[in-house]
């Protein structure tokens, strides 16, 4: 008897000392991050069977259980990789918001005063400081857009590092959990859980979701596997695949990721590849949110330099004899790129390559786009406008959206380009004139009328339109009868150089320019019948301003942005300083919706977190209750070994009688 009892007291102190033991290592845990609440499982050992019943036995220590819940532990984990991603993607545009400054710090304003300089110089011609002050508001334009251009490029050098960063963490992690899976599978016989080990792993996995986003998939062995968004194994069993950070194939300046396959290879991963963590954020900063931003700006620019380089050709300068206008501003070329994939030859040329020019800068699209053979129309290629997606079928040597392709060689089936009309442009900015005579403020050609016209048409605006334009003619005028709301007129153009008159007849309509040589006319009053106007060569350029004028009217003409109809007309875009303030509107509608995006991400993960905590983590009062309930039922314990042991010591002394 009193050995039964001394049985059942051991076994009683066994399993509140393990109680005890338990609790204690839960209180010294309790600000130790992933760590899992643990507990004793206790089970009442099998009765003894006699003539007057079953017997118990005491109680048994079954094993230490830890509190651990699969689906709060993933659910914790996804939303952790959402919140990295948005908060990692929000920094980045917080940053890109600099390089778009409002008021006077910013291009749009840079431009508007270039442009505004043109009025002072068109009020007195002659003025060298009048034209020193455009050129020196010209520098401060170009030097805008190619400091945005730096600092841009800053952005994406500081994306590259970070992707690196975290692959490199994403690395090490992934090697981690190999390893706790080792040691996990070498004690999954023994019939009881690793729970430090499990806990350490589950932290882990929590670790890795800061940077990717990822699914597990347990073992029979206790192991875990780790996978990417499409099924890409990072970890299997105690094997771990390493990422890499490598070159873009379409464009060596950004980065992508690969993983590394068994033969040594490194396999590019697609960014939908990436679905959460602070990769993911990184990729659709650079793939998106930056090359939004580079071709807002290389957009505004080429439109800018172009349409300023042209009206300043169409005039004449200061110099003596005077000259057209020579270029003012210089900016980075159009590029095309092979993909890194495309076929080679023998010494590593690729078979085939395009060749980018400008038509229009005024209809350049502020995108980038894909261009591959057309598998269904020989001879044709596909373009694809990445902005919004259009694909088009098209022809070597097409011009579309203001920019002509031209393919050399043949193409294969597999062969991608990337096409950059507008993405380096800033870059390249610069002004390339510095002569202030140079600045052409006079127009070629001038207009007089009669002065014994008997109408009040008047002269609004003489100006040069086309490059074609021969200032060595004179054009003369005159008005006829009334046609409906307008008059007929005849023209008669004389050409020195041969001496011979052409003619011709119009009708005039108020509002609309007559054109003719060249240039347009532009009237405000109404002629009379037998009233004429003269267009002929400038007799004084020094104080002519003709052309100053037309620069100045740069600042309203909706030049960036335009497109061409299906009838071929030319319409639309926006003014320079309407197409900066979209691409800065554009970057602050991101910014915010990146904030919004990272507020609900990081209160969804936090909730999950805490919700986590509450099922897993250690309640210290409740830790403390029971440490005061065992400790009583290990003193109760001891109470029956002693009992145990006077019963016994009773029995010696009555069977020693």
């Amino acid at each position: 008897m009193g050995s039964a009892l001394m049985s059942i007291g051991t076994r009683a102190m066994t399993a509140n000392y393990a109680k005890l033991q338990t609790i204690s290592n839960n209180i010294s845990n309790a600000n130790v991050a992933g760590y899992s609440r643990q507990d004793v499982l206790l089970e009442t050992s099998k009765g003894q069977f006699s003539g007057a019943g079953f017997f118990g036995k005491g109680v048994n220590v079954v094993t230490v259980t830890r509190s651990a819940d699969k689906f709060l532990t993933a659910e914790s984990a996804t939303t952790k990789a959402t919140a990295s991603m948005d908060a990692a993607r929000l920094g980045a545009l917080q940053a890109l918001e600099n390089v778009f400054p409002t008021g006077e710090d910013g291009v749009g304003y840079a431009a508007s005063q270039f442009l505004n300089g043109m009025v002072d110089m068109a009020s007195n011609p002659q003025d060298l400081s009048a034209r020193q002050v455009v050129l020196s508001r010209a520098s401060e334009l170009a030097a805008r857009f190619a400091n945005a251009g730096v600092q841009l490029d800053t952005l994406q050098a500081g994306v590259n590092a970070d992707l690196k960063t975290s692959v490199d963490s994403v690395n090490q992690i992934a090697a981690n959990i190999a390893g706790i899976n080792q040691e996990i599978a070498k004690v999954n016989g023994v019939g009881h859980s690793a729970n430090d080990l499990l806990d350490q792993r589950d932290q882990l996995i929590s670790q890795l979701s800061q940077f990717v986003q990822v699914t597990t998939l347990p073992a029979e062995d206790g192991t875990l596997g780790v996978f990417m968004a499409g099924g890409q194994r990072l970890v299997l069993g105690n094997q771990a695949t390493p990422l890499a950070v490598a070159p873009d194939p379409m464009d060596s300046s950004r980065s992508a990721v690969g993983i590394m396959e068994a033969g040594g290879g490194l396999r590019l991963l697609s960014q939908d590849t990436f679905t959460g963590g602070e990769i993911a954020g990184l990729l659709k900063f650079q793939n998106q949110d930056l090359v939004d931003a580079r071709t807002g700006l290389g957009q505004m620019a080429a439109a800018i330099s172009a349409r300023v380089n042209q009206q300043q050709s169409l005039g004449l300068d200061l110099r003596n004899p005077p000259g057209s206008g020579a270029p003012l501003f210089s900016v980075g070329p159009p590029t095309a790129g092979n993909a890194s994939t495309n076929a080679k030859d023998a010494s590593g040329n690729f078979l085939a390559g395009v060749s980018l020019t400008v038509a229009d800068a005024t209809q350049l699209e502020a995108s980038e786009y894909d261009l591959a053979a057309d598998p269904a129309n020989a001879g044709q290629y596909l373009l694809t406008r990445r902005s919004d997606g259009l694909v088009r079928s098209i022809a070597n040597g097409a011009t579309v959206d203001g920019m002509t392709v031209n393919v050399t060689g043949t193409p294969g089936g597999n062969d991608r380009f990337l096409l950059q009309p507008v993405t380096r442009t800033v870059n390249g900015m610069k002004t390339v004139l510095s002569d202030p005579k140079g600045l052409a403020a006079a127009s070629p050609v001038a207009a007089t009328a009669n002065v014994n016209n008997t109408g009040t048409a008047k002269v609004d605006s003489l100006t040069v339109v086309s490059a074609g334009i021969d200032p060595a003619r004179t054009a003369t005028f005159t008005f006829g009868a009334a046609n409906g709301s307008g008059r007929d007129y005849s023209w008669s153009l004389f050409d020195p150089a041969t001496n011979t008159t052409t003619t011709g007849t119009g009708t005039w309509q108020a509002g609309q320019p007559i054109a003719l040589n060249g240039f347009e006319l532009q009237l405000k009053g109404v002629p009379a019948s037998g009233d004429s106007i003269v267009v002929a060569p400038t007799e004084f350029p020094a104080t002519n301003n003709g052309n100053a004028l037309a620069l100045a009217a740069l600042r309203d003409e909706k030049m960036v942005g335009r497109r061409t109809d299906a009838y071929g007309n030319v319409g639309g875009g926006v003014t320079a300083t309407d197409a900066y303030a979209g691409v800065m509107s554009g970057v602050g509608v991101a910014v915010q919706g990146a904030k919004s995006a990272a507020q609900i991400s990081a209160g969804v993960a936090d909730t999950m977190a805490q919700q986590l905590a509450s099922k897993t983590g250690v309640n210290l009062d409740e830790e403390a209750a029971q440490l005061m309930q065992f400790q009583q039922s290990y003193q109760a314990a001891a109470k029956v070994l002693q009992v145990a042991q006077q019963v016994f010591d009773t029995l010696l002394r009555a069977a020693g009688a």
